[in-house]
């Protein structure tokens, strides 16, 4: 099946921020319980010491909270790190409540466009389940925006084009119902559009099966690559690796010349 970019809900102007940051609560809420990124804990580590930098720009932060377990786990190995939040979106309240619990988090309250990343942050860009957002024209420059500021990127989707993922999100409204009374901060507005207007399971639905729709597959990364300038002056890791019964992708991008 080829790359279908359809919208997601997510990504709309006119979409209701709070709804957004429901979603956006509950995936970060999922992820740290399960876990979901302890595979990609030594690609963290190699991007950060192949850049030799303790801080961490992670573009596309959504609430910020999907970093925490990760966060916590690096710490172990890296005491100095430092992560900073952004977003095109940013949720600041959600931002801050991120800070309170991990004193080495920071964040940006300006929106911040991953295709031009101002000069002034430096570290190891990250992208978490944002890739798949941008058409292949904007994930090129994303990723030549690294080149030309000669940073380094590691870009994770923990989901693929593939029927398997697919029907793990037609249970995705399931988790949302099963999950929702135990996300903090507690919200009448979250219970509301959970239960009585199911305006969140459903969208999380929707977006959750666009997304593997819209996920680059490791083949399909390794030509955005190919047509960057100067591609060949970079290091490129592009795999994937089993996480629980599903997948991370991945994409590395480092300096040969540091």
């Amino acid at each position: 099946m080829g790359r279908i970019h359809l919208f997601e809900f997510e990504d709309q102007d006119w979409f209701p921020s709070f709804i957004r940051n429901y979603g956006t609560d509950f995936l970060q809420f999922l992820s740290n319980k399960a876990k979901l990124y302890k595979p990609i804990i030594p690609i963290l580590e190699k991007g950060l010491s192949i850049s030799k930098t303790n801080t961490i720009v992670d573009l596309g932060s959504g609430g910020g909270g999907g970093l925490l377990w990760l966060n916590s786990e690096l710490k172990l190995r890296l005491p100095e790190l430092k992560i900073i939040l952004t977003d095109y979106y940013p949720n600041i309240p959600a931002f801050e409540r991120t800070k309170k619990m991990a004193d080495n988090f920071e964040f940006i309250t300006t929106p911040i466009d991953a295709r031009e990343v101002p000069k002034s942050l430096n570290g190891l860009r990250t992208q978490f389940l944002a890739l798949h957002h941008f058409k292949p024209s904007d994930a090129k420059k994303i990723l030549q925006n690294v080149i030309d500021s000669q940073s380094s990127i590691a870009v994770f989707e923990a989901q693929e084009r593939s029927i398997p993922s697919i029907l793990a999100m037609l249970f995705s409204p399931i988790s949302v119902l099963l999950s929702t009374p135990f996300i903090r901060p507690f919200s009448i507005g979250r219970i509301v559009f959970t239960y009585l207007i199911p305006i969140v399971p459903l969208f999380v639905l929707w977006d959750g099966v666009v997304s593997c729709l819209r996920t680059y597959s490791v083949e399909e990364m390794n030509v955005l690559v190919r047509q960057l300038d100067q591609y060949e002056d970079y290091n490129w890791k592009i795999n994937k690796v089993k996480s629980g019964p599903g997948v991370v992708l991945y994409l590395l991008g480092t300096p040969k010349k540091q």
